[in-house]
């Protein structure tokens, strides 16, 4: 059976303010909790208006906390930004408290652009090297509990404050060298086809390349995608304006909070229509499901993150409904009171 998951990066509506974005998306994980989604991932993004999921960490405990089954995890990490040992420990803290629930999903990009990457940074009178390979080792290393006996940090492997428990380790990617490296170390991969839409032949290089480790003997892969769901394929069009408008600004350079669909629809006025390189799964719930399964048949998974960015949360949450009702999902149709907020 298909599983779907949700991936969130927190949206900030035209007059909201950040922390609303925060609460609905609290308030979202509860309810694909009780839709039967698999898994609820937080991303990691920096200095922008439209986006509130600066620290994936933050929100994970406080998604955990209020949820019960669902897995919860980042979606991902940007390890370029961080120690691997402040890492290893904070999701190791996370397993402790949620034993059996927390995923590490891993990304070297920088989220951002390049001024705030530098801000973001400690030592602000270089680069940030290239050696997020070493460092993702180095993390591994930490949560398996064991590094090789010249390493200089070797000590700290045993100090994980979640032990027994530990994350799961997902490494996150759109170009071929995170597949490699996925491969390389017997990792799950999960593909952003949101981001890059043909990345089925690289998801069957990690296939290809996949060295069984001790807790994946065999590749596991999943992609994301961008969906949004509603009762007919012309409202999933209206609703979708507001992201097109947004991620068409970002592409610009010109950063914005997400817009109405009015606003939206007006941007797309007198705009010459271009054939998009990137995946759109809208429309009614039977046009997106096809959709879906589609995508997954083209990728070979069995899991799709579906990433959904509505000027509305309340359309957000019915795009999720309406898709696991569509599907099938375990739960779905629980009915779940909606406490997310546009705060003014």
């Amino acid at each position: 059976m298909l599983r779907l998951s949700v991936l969130d990066q927190s949206p900030i509506s035209e007059g909201m303010q950040p922390a609303g974005a925060l609460h609905n998306s609290v308030d979202l994980a509860r309810h694909a909790e009780a839709l039967g989604y698999h898994r609820y991932w937080a991303a990691e993004h920096h200095g922008t208006p439209m986006l509130a999921c600066n620290s994936p960490e933050v929100l994970i405990g406080a998604i955990a906390a209020a949820t019960e089954e669902i897995r919860v995890g980042s979606g991902g990490v940007m390890l370029p930004h961080h120690s691997p040992l402040k890492v290893a420990e904070t999701f190791s803290m996370l397993s402790g408290l949620h034993p059996d629930r927390i995923d590490l999903g891993l990304g070297r990009a920088p989220g951002t652009d390049q001024v705030t990457a530098l801000a973001l940074q400690r030592d602000r009178r270089r680069q940030v090297a290239d050696d997020f390979r070493e460092h993702l080792a180095e993390l591994l290393g930490y949560l398996d509990g064991r590094l090789p006996a010249d390493h200089p940090f070797g000590r700290l492997a045993g100090t994980l404050p979640g032990r027994p428990h530990r994350p799961e380790p997902w490494l996150l990617g759109s170009s071929p060298q995170s597949a490699i490296w996925a491969a390389e170390l017997g990792l799950p991969y999960c593909f952003a086809d949101f981001i890059n839409s043909n990345g089925a032949e690289i998801v069957d290089d990690y296939r290809g390349r996949f060295a069984a480790s001790e807790l994946h003997p065999a590749p596991q892969a999943a992609i994301a995608i961008v969906a949004i769901c509603a009762e007919t394929d012309e409202e999933a069009g209206r609703l979708a304006a507001s992201h097109r408008m947004a991620f068409s600004l970002l592409r610009q350079g010109r950063l914005v909070a997400v817009p109405t669909i009015e606003q939206g629809l007006r941007y797309a006025e007198g705009r010459p229509k271009r054939p998009s390189s990137r995946r759109f799964v809208l429309g009614s719930p039977a046009t997106v499901r096809a959709g879906i399964e589609e995508a997954a048949e083209e990728y070979g998974v069995d899991e799709v993150f579906l990433l959904t960015i509505t000027y509305e949360h309340e359309a957000r949450r019915r795009s999720y409904e309406l898709i696991a009702e569509e599907l099938g999902l375990a739960a779905a149709g629980t009915s779940v009171t909606a406490v997310g907020t546009r705060a003014p």
